[in-house]
């Protein structure tokens, strides 16, 4: 397997600069996830690892040797498309089986035969070897392009959103399927994906990209608990974090948090902390925007000491549980909710914020400034990179 390295690449296309200075360090045998948004240059980058596009400037280096100029035949890495790019003429064996018959990989028919069935049992689709991919839906199709690359041994596994077609049940034991799988093999696997959870579940380390740059790369515990800036924090979550513009102030009892809500200005006790407050003094920050995730948001029917007044704006069930958002003049909160809950649009609503689990950003920069047991997040990171 390989260490795969990018190093300043840039590439456009047109007047458009898809990759814009991307460097990246993928380590041997890791499971590394590209995590975006549409259009953020996820694709592109496993285009210039795999030579389908070459970059304007910089390094692509496989176990440190550059591979600029070696052609995507001789990399030795397998590749899932996002459009299959399967061979219309050939059954799926036949499909799954082609690189192997190819005269650069060129196997022995027992072999192959071996690994397409194991592989088709790992993809749940013994049944299909015999039909032709226009015989396929497109779920289906999916499983024979991820097929036909386990029965690879390549340098690296690039996938480009390969579980998106497969129905819900079928992807979520994938996932399982999936990182079994390369630990088995023991293998170096690049995974591009706009999913959520599936960057948490899968990625040792994820990288985040927007609009052709590298915004932050980690663990996915703490790019959650500690996002580089807003935009990473309202990626790293569903349902997505709030966001409350305000500025945290000494009282006579300590700190609180001053904010607005349906004109009425409110305040919130925040638990001492020492780092945090040093952190929000080193930024010189007078105001400042409070990020809390729905989970922290309290809710309650009735009136309570500690809680503010404001009304529905919508309710949304989504399987295991519900979103609540409630209206609070010039932005909305969400907060998580059990299932089967009578609520109608505009009733009143009572909210409480958690603060001793907010993070804090820059208003106008909005990056991130601080959090609370940022210590305790960081020393836990440190950890699980030495594991």
């Amino acid at each position: 397997m390989a260490r795969i390295q990018l190093e300043n690449v840039k590439k456009s296309f047109g007047k458009v600069q898809a990759l814009n200075g991307i460097n990246i360090d993928v380590k041997d045998k890791e499971f590394f996830v590209l995590f975006g948004p549409a259009g953020a240059g996820k694709t592109t980058i496993l285009n210039c690892i795999a030579g389908i596009n070459l970059p304007e400037e910089g390094m692509v280096r496989f176990n440190g040797e550059v591979v600029n100029l070696v052609d995507p035949a001789h990399r030795n890495v397998a590749m899932v498309f996002e459009n299959y790019a399967l061979y219309p003429q050939m059954t799926v064996y036949d499909n799954m089986a082609a690189a192997l018959r190819s005269n650069l990989y060129k196997t022995d028919e027992e072999t192959i035969k071996e690994k397409v069935h194991a592989a088709a049992r790992m993809m749940k689709m013994e049944n299909l070897l015999e039909r032709l991919p226009s015989q396929l839906s497109n779920g289906q199709k999916q499983r024979v392009a991820m097929g036909r690359a386990l029965v690879r041994t390549p340098n690296v596994f690039l996938m480009d959103e390969p579980l998106a077609h497969l129905d819900a049940k079928l992807r979520n034991a994938m996932r399982t399927e999936l990182k079994e799988m390369q630990a088995n093999l023991g293998s170096t696997c690049i995974y591009v994906t706009h999913d959520f959870m599936e960057a948490m579940a899968l990625g040792d380390r994820i990288a985040i990209i927007n609009k052709g740059e590298i915004v932050q790369i980690g663990s996915g515990d703490e790019i959650y608990y500690m996002p580089c800036n807003e935009f990473v924090a309202q990626l790293m979550g569903d349902p997505q974090i709030n966001i409350l513009p305000g500025e945290i102030k000494e009282s006579g009892k300590g700190y609180e948090f001053c904010f607005q809500a349906n004109g009425q200005k409110l305040a919130v006790p925040m638990p001492e902390e020492k780092a945090l407050f040093q952190n929000i003094r080193r930024a010189g920050l007078k105001e400042t925007d409070m990020g809390l995730r729905p989970q922290n948001v309290k809710y309650s029917f009735t009136p309570k000491e500690g809680y503010f007044k404001t009304t529905v704006y919508s309710y949304e069930s989504i399987g295991n549980k519900s979103v609540i958002m409630a209206d609070c003049g010039d932005y909305q909160l969400r907060m998580i909710a059990p299932n089967g809950l009578k609520i109608q649009i505009d009733q009143e609503i009572y909210v409480s914020l958690e603060v001793d689990h907010s993070m804090f950003f820059d208003p106008q920069t909005k990056e991130y400034v601080s959090r609370y047991d940022e210590e305790s997040i960081r020393a836990f990171a440190v950890e699980q990179e030495v594991r």
